[in-house]
């Protein structure tokens, strides 16, 4: 589970979070959604320790991991926390298979180990044939599918997902929603995806929408009610 606690956020004296509270059941697939400048990637680099509130306290199960030291943070995210990022962010010099190793190999594995995990995941997302590709030779889609190898590599609890559909086409975008449902049902994994789409955030167990730093709803889906399961 993860606990956002009255999150604040300030760049300067611009303050982008305005107080955030929000609790995040284990398996839950929630969606973040508002208009561009709403807070949502700032809330999700925080909920990822790639950035410090300037207030506030993000728990995983219930231990504090906002005021970490900097290496046992860093050490905390690689374990437990996979990315996937709009424009894939991979390394353009190495392989799709040395790419979805490198998570596994900063947190300490053996290239052995690390290249079969990485080869059951590529497998896994129908890539084993893309193994040897550099990115400049993958389709947008199968760069995206090699991101998310990446981000679960390490088999983290939590996968936090930014615009993660924003650069595929209308087929790639379906394929990658339906793989993350896959992907819960599968393993179990957390999903908390900021994103622009909303039937991307239809479909989503939860949909918080944000403006101007704040909350201003949060709806559960196929509930009557909108309320927690």
């Amino acid at each position: 589970m993860i606990e956002i606690k009255n999150i604040t956020k300030k760049f300067d004296n611009l303050e982008v979070l305005k107080g955030i509270d929000l609790v995040i059941p284990d398996h839950e697939i929630v969606t973040i959604v508002g208009a561009s400048g709403a807070g949502k990637t700032t809330l999700l680099q925080i909920v990822g320790t790639l950035e410090k509130p300037t207030t506030g306290s993000i728990l995983f199960d219930n231990k504090r991991v906002d005021n970490m030291p900097d290496n046992e943070m860093a050490r905390f995210r690689n374990a437990n926390i996979g990315f996937v990022f709009q424009f894939h962010q991979l390394l353009p010099e190495f392989t799709a298979l040395e790419n979805v190793m490198i998570p596994a190999m900063i947190g300490g594995a053996k290239a052995s180990a690390a290249e079969k995990r990485a080869r059951q995941l590529l497998d896994y997302l129908r890539l084993s044939d893309r193994t040897s590709h550099k990115p400049a030779q993958l389709s947008g889609g199968e760069k995206q599918r090699v991101a998310v190898a990446r981000a679960l590599v390490n088999n983290p609890a939590v996968i936090l997902a930014d615009e993660p559909s924003g650069s595929l086409d209308t087929h790639n975008k379906t394929e990658l929603h339906k793989l993350f449902f896959d992907l819960r049902q599968e393993f179990g994994h957390t999903f908390v995806i900021v994103t622009h789409d909303e039937s991307l955030a239809e479909v989503s167990d939860r949909t918080v929408r944000m403006q101007d730093g704040v909350i201003l709803s949060d709806i559960y889906h196929n509930n009557p009610q909108n309320k927690p399961l």
